[in-house]
Formats: C-alpha cells, sequence, structure tokens
C-alpha cells in the first residue's frame, strides 16, 4: 500500500457526508474519505446488522465502540469490542461482519 496525502491532512468526520448500505439486516453509515488507493471510512453498524455479503478485500479494522462479530468462510468467528483491531490480507479469509448491539469501526482498505 502507498499512502498518497497532501503533505499533513486532518479529516473531520462530522462533516464528511454519510452513505447508507442496507445489509442482509440492519444499516451501515459509512464516512469515506478516498486517497489514491487508500479508502479510509468510519462505519456505523446499527444494532442487528448483518453484512449480505462475504467479503475478500483486505482491511485493517479497530473497534471504536461496541461490539464486532467478524464471521470467517471456514465457520470460525471473532468477536471483538472497543479497542480490539483485526488485519486481513486481500485475497484471504472471506469474511463478514455483525452485531447484535451496534458498532462503530474505524477501517483502512
Amino acid at each position: 500500500m502507498k499512502i498518497n496525502v497532501p503533505a499533513f491532512t486532518t479529516i473531520d468526520w462530522t462533516s464528511v457526508a454519510a452513505t447508507e448500505h442496507p445489509g442482509e439486516t440492519g444499516t451501515a453509515r459509512w464516512r469515506t474519505q478516498q486517497f489514491g488507493d487508500v479508502r479510509v471510512r468510519i462505519v456505523e453498524y446499527s444494532p442487528g446488522y448483518k453484512a449480505d455479503h462475504w467479503c475478500s478485500k483486505g482491511h485493517f479494522i479497530h473497534v471504536l465502540g461496541g461490539k464486532l462479530t467478524t464471521e470467517l468462510r471456514d465457520g470460525r468467528t471473532v468477536e471483538l469490542r472497543r479497542g480490539m483491531s483485526y488485519a486481513v490480507a486481500d485475497g484471504e479469509q472471506p469474511h463478514r461482519s455483525c452485531t447484535a448491539t451496534g458498532a462503530t469501526l474505524f477501517i483502512v482498505d
């Protein structure tokens, strides 16, 4: 990954418009900034959210609030709570997110 931003950049996430992405259940709200090939997002999952697809994209994910369950296609599940992170490489370990209570994430991919 090559990070291509102006010399020093700040992001006021409260001024970034959110887009809504329905899941199999619930909704994800994304606030997104794109810097060349790098996408940076604050994602808020509603309570009861479950992704409607398996994802094979690589990510760095950090949980800012709530609890997140990540299901791996091989049957494993990983529980993350505030302050925890995970990383997955492009094309490795198809995964999808769900949350019973809601979660807010910081994602770089």
